[in-house]
């Protein structure tokens, strides 16, 4: 019976998937997701020997208690670094799983040795790195890479090592080399994620998800739980093709986003001033919100891209009202997403269902290119990086070859931004200097409440 249950919740898992990959289906995919792992856990207490149930109950009460509490606190747009601080969850379970393994239980055989290793080793890196990633994504540590010098030498060496200390405690099941080596690995997942700047943290978010999947089922293997490892695999899987499909949006490979470094560009001299004084000095177009509303106003159709600007300022609320308003005024409003915006793969289509945003608004970068040509005007709110033209005619860019979001093409395009600061990647973007471009400096959230005053009428503060 046991089995049984751990088989349908195994199916509930590949149904939460599949829900999973659509906007629209998405919900009943979280359903399928809970409904699975609550058999899961309900035959697991049902496994024949188990007795320490008021412990276990003590802590999933507490446990549950406040990852609830947390989870009804965070808002959407902070979504990214609660997926990474989960993932850490993930990797101390599995290191602690192979650390008590070690301690309470007998290993004769190699291969027992070995996934009480590997539990370690997979575990540790994935618990460093993800906190890491969480204190990145929160900006708590800044998105800037840190590159010490000889890095690639310190992560071999690391990871020679940690194949030594492998081999040692395979021969001699004791316990220094699999402390020194859980230190070793999460020293080494902390070092490789601070290497990696801001741009690359949806990518990082995905593999950090891969790894904790991993670790999952490296802990299923120790305990010899079926389960665990099915869903550990899955979620390995899962994370590890959504993170190759991340990677091709930048046009990079995972290896040369796990090898760091990147956004590290020249931004070139930043004036002095307010953001309309430096961009006027540069001789960029600076306009206003009465303008750029006559602009989508006088439009017959207008596509909006979103960017983390709109999420950090929780813009997604304003922006489909003024999407509602232009469209009383038979304006066509459709949303353009790349699969790279904001810091977590899907998140502007997450903010945007939120909002309550239609699903059949919402297009995928190849999608909406092909309509960018003939489109009136372009709302760019807080993306860069996505929309900078550099990416197709600038061979020396850091993100050239990256597929963007081709704006450029549009018969005019208004860009809301703080400031003329450059995207992740650290480069200026020349879109901002293009004769059919208009910046409207401020808070996305501001700018944009002021726009849909304006279409109503009332006077804009």
């Amino acid at each position: 019976m046991i089995q049984l249950a751990y088989l349908v919740a195994a199916v509930c898992f590949i149904l939460s998937l599949k829900g999973l990959s659509a906007p629209a289906t998405a919900k009943r995919g979280n359903l399928y997701g809970v409904v699975g792992m609550g058999i899961a856990i309900a035959a697991t207490l049902a496994v024949p020997g188990l007795s320490a149930y008021t412990r276990i109950a003590v802590a999933a009460l507490a446990g549950g208690a406040i990852g609830a509490l947390l989870a009804s606190r965070v808002p959407m747009t902070a979504m990214p670094e609660m997926v990474a601080l989960l993932h850490s969850f993930v990797g101390a379970a599995a290191t602690l799983v192979g650390l008590s393994a070690h301690y309470h239980g007998v290993h004769p055989e190699t291969v027992t040795r070995v996934e009480v290793f590997l539990g370690v080793v997979i575990g540790a890196p994935t618990l460093t790195g993800s906190v890491i990633a969480f204190a990145k994504l929160r900006g708590t540590i800044g998105g800037k890479p840190l590159l010490l010098p000889a890095r690639h030498i310190l992560n071999a060496v690391g990871l020679v090592s940690l194949v030594a200390l492998g081999a040692w405690y395979v021969r001699e099941p004791v316990a220094p080399p699999l402390w020194l080596a859980a230190i070793l690995a999460g020293l080494v997942g902390a070092h490789v994620i601070l290497a990696i700047g801001g741009a690359d943290m949806p990518v990082i978010v995905s593999v950090l998800n891969s790894a904790s999947g991993w670790a999952a089922a490296a802990t299923g293997f120790v305990l010899g739980n079926d389960l665990l490892i099915i869903t550990g695999a899955l979620v390995g899987a899962s994370g590890a093709i959504l993170s190759t499909i991340m990677s091709r949006g930048m046009n990079r490979s995972i290896g040369s986003v796990l090898v760091g470094g990147f956004g590290e560009g020249d931004s070139g001299p930043v004036a002095a001033g307010s953001p309309e004084a430096e961009a006027i000095a540069k001789g960029v177009n600076v306009g206003d919100v009465e303008t750029a509303v006559e602009l989508m106003r006088g439009a017959r159709n207008v596509v909006i891209v979103p960017g983390y600007g709109m999420a950090v300022a929780q813009a997604q609320h304003p922006t489909f009202q003024l999407v509602q308003r232009l469209e009383a005024e038979g304006v066509r409003v459709r949303f353009a997403i790349h699969p790279v915006a904001g810091r977590l793969p899907g998140h502007m289509n997450v903010l945007l269902a939120e909002a309550d945003v239609p699903y059949d608004q919402v297009f995928e970068m190849d999608d909406i290119n092909p309509d960018l040509p003939e489109t009136d005007v372009v709302l760019v709110l807080g993306a860069n990086d996505i929309v900078n033209p550099d990416a197709l005619d600038k061979p020396g860019s850091p993100i050239y070859g990256m597929p963007i979001l081709e704006v450029f093409r549009a018969g005019t395009v208004i860009v809301v931004k703080r400031s003329m600061s450059p995207g992740f990647s650290g480069i200026d973007n020349p879109l901002y200097y293009r004769d059919n471009t208009m910046m409207v400096f401020g808070d996305a959230r501001a700018v944009v409440e002021a726009m849909v005053k304006e279409l109503k009428g009332a006077p804009v503060h």
